[in-house]
């Protein structure tokens, strides 16, 4: 795809899709205004003109059927793969990729993520100096009763000191309530990865904290690698996950792209 005059010339983006959901089946194949949901994600982050190329990487040839038949590229990986990293890492191996020092990895269920995330976790690789880039956007402090949201607290310097889907941080004190409030951050799946960083993070064996909270992000964190997190003004409007939220999506679909192919 062509590249805009301010993206750096070796970013890949790579999305990973996992056929094989349990709460929505044949997820990525499911229909979004028409197109499959992968193929939608795929055309989200192409018309950011972020990066020299946007790949698929999948475990299933009927997703990269779908792709292709879009006009767009994927690749068959793995299916043992843990995790969307570890199949971006797969991707990022390949003779045919090698020349791309920044990898990006957009999820394959996000259709809305916004170009404000992307070039968030970007920033903090291409211009902060971190080797690992994240995103993460004010929330509002019923999300701290939410388990399947994930929060994460930052140091001045916007390194990621912790990622949790227990409420951080905890307040002690009511009085506190308003100081804590304003600290409430809600993770934004996104990261951009230096070659040398995505490559170091697979290596390391699975960490008991990244086991027990079932965050991978946090495998990197225990090891001492340093994580950027870009703070955007508001979360995507949500990932796609069950029934409903397909549902949800395709409804904000059709207001916002009424007559769009």
């Amino acid at each position: 795809m062509a590249n805009s005059a301010a993206s750096a010339p070796s970013i890949l983006a790579v999305i990973p899709a996992r056929l094989g959901a349990t709460r929505l089946p044949q997820k990525p194949l499911r229909l979004l205004g028409g197109r499959p949901l992968i193929v939608r994600v795929w055309e989200q982050v192409c018309a950011m003109h972020v990066a020299e190329q946007v790949v698929v990487a999948t475990d299933a040839s009927a997703i990269v059927d779908a792709v292709e038949s879009a006009g767009g590229r994927a690749v068959l990986t793995s299916p043992t793969h843990p995790s969307g990293t570890d199949r971006v890492a797969e991707v990022g191996r390949r003779p045919e990729f090698q020349r791309y020092g920044v990898l990006l990895n957009v999820q394959g269920d996000e259709p809305f993520v916004s170009d404000a995330a992307v070039r968030g976790a970007l920033s903090m690789v291409l211009s902060r100096g971190f080797s690992l880039g994240t995103v993460a956007a004010p929330a509002g402090a019923e999300i701290l009763a939410t388990s399947h949201v994930v929060k994460v607290v930052s140091a001045d310097d916007g390194r990621a000191l912790y990622f949790s889907r227990a409420p951080i941080p905890y307040l002690r004190d009511p009085a506190d309530t308003a100081s804590r409030d304003a600290l409430v951050r809600q993770h934004v799946g996104v990261y951009a990865y230096t070659r040398d960083a995505l490559a170091a993070w697979v290596a390391l064996p699975e960490h008991p904290l990244e086991r027990v909270e079932r965050l991978e992000q946090l495998r990197p964190l225990a090891a001492g690698v340093a994580m950027g997190v870009a703070v955007i003004d508001a979360p995507p409007a949500g990932g796609v996950d069950t029934e409903d939220d397909l549902a949800r999506a395709n409804a904000r679909w059709n207001d916002l792209f009424a007559g769009r192919s």
